[in-house]
């Protein structure tokens, strides 16, 4: 163990103790090699069980730019096209005050679609049905879009779910199928899912809510929202999921997307209102960080807290899961971050 890894060790382990935070597990990568994979606390509180990286937890919005990878990807191969309707693509899409007509991939990528958000998860009944993909597009005909495609910004979940029967019909099977057989297992994330149901008994962990945190009665999964909420991955799995990005798209010889196509992810395409110097790729949030450019995205559901940070131009990254909504570890991901970006030359 060197020192840098030391630190950070050191340094994450006496927040986990400070904050009282039941299971956090991290993973690092600098000059695109894991130099960190680790994980602090217990799988649930009351348990002995402790945490390691191979454990599974709920990663909430981070989902999201593995969607948008899986879009580009069907892009690349000419299965469709980002400015595509989405109600060319489902012609079941309908809104209530018409304005369905407008809207682009393109537009639900970054944000400027104008579909207004999910109202309730669900997480309390969820279904596991294949079908409710579709039953999910279907169910919005009596929604109404909160501005014109294209004029403004607003964080969509409801958006993002449309996209799994995007991904459904286009390519022919379930969604969850195409992100496993075309992202999640050509990257060597074994221990990841979109379903989870999945997920190996022994490798889940618990959720928990409140301050101090108390175990939570319900597990954040239904399968209408897994395109935008229900990446189910380990902390081991997600290094390798930063080695790809901060390689334009390969791991191991194996390219899921072209280097042109993967930058489209990265390339700025609208501004966010509320939060000055970000603005938003093709689902990815971009800014700077002491001049360093960051790639980034957070989640946060009941009961676990996540957050990815890449480096791209000095081939550093961090990733962080929480098992506690109390505590969102973006702080922690930052200050790892600084960390690397003071100590590691550009890879």
């Amino acid at each position: 163990m060197d020192d840098l890894e030391r630190r950070i060790e050191s340094y994450l382990a006496d927040a986990v103790r400070a904050r009282g935070i039941p299971g956090l597990a991290v993973g690092v990568v600098a000059n695109r090699e894991v130099i960190c994979c680790r994980s602090f606390g217990v799988t649930q509180l009351g348990s002995n069980q402790k945490l390691s990286p191979e454990h599974v937890f709920h990663f909430a919005s981070v989902s999201k730019p593995f969607v948008a990878t899986a879009i580009v990807q069907l892009a690349e191969r000419q299965a469709m096209n980002l400015d595509d309707r989405i109600g060319e693509i489902l012609p079941y899409f309908r809104l209530a005050d018409g304005g369905h007509h407008g809207i682009t991939i393109r537009q639900i990528l970054n944000h400027t679609s104008g579909l207004p958000d999910v109202e309730d998860y669900g997480w309390d009944s969820p279904s596991l049905d294949e079908g409710e993909a579709e039953r999910l597009v279907r169910s919005i005909a009596c929604r109404e879009l909160l501005f014109t495609p294209g004029s403004d910004y607003r964080y969509s979940n409801l958006a993002f779910d449309a996209l799994g029967d995007v991904i459904a019909k286009v390519s022919g099977g379930s969604f969850e199928e195409y992100m496993k057989t075309e992202i999640l297992l050509p990257l060597g994330m074994k221990h990841s899912s979109f379903f989870y149901p999945e997920i190996e008994g022994d490798l889940r962990t618990t959720g928990h809510v409140e301050d101090p945190a108390r175990v939570s009665e319900v597990y954040p999964y239904n399968r209408r929202h897994a395109p935008s909420s229900t990446l189910n991955s380990s902390i081991a799995d997600m290094t390798r999921w930063i080695q790809a990005n901060l390689s334009r798209g390969e791991l191991d010889g194996c390219r899921i997307l072209g280097p042109e196509s993967f930058e489209s992810l990265w390339t700025p395409s609208t501004s966010v209102p509320d939060a000055p110097g970000v603005s938003v790729g093709l689902s990815w949030f971009l800014g700077e960080r002491e001049e360093i450019r960051i790639v980034q995205h957070a989640g946060q559901d009941t009961g676990y807290t996540s957050d990815l940070l890449l480096a791209p131009d000095i081939g550093a990254g961090v990733v962080m899961a929480c098992n506690w909504d109390g505590n969102h570890p973006h702080d922690l991901c930052l200050a790892t971050l600084d960390m690397v970006t003071q100590e590691r030359s550009p890879g």
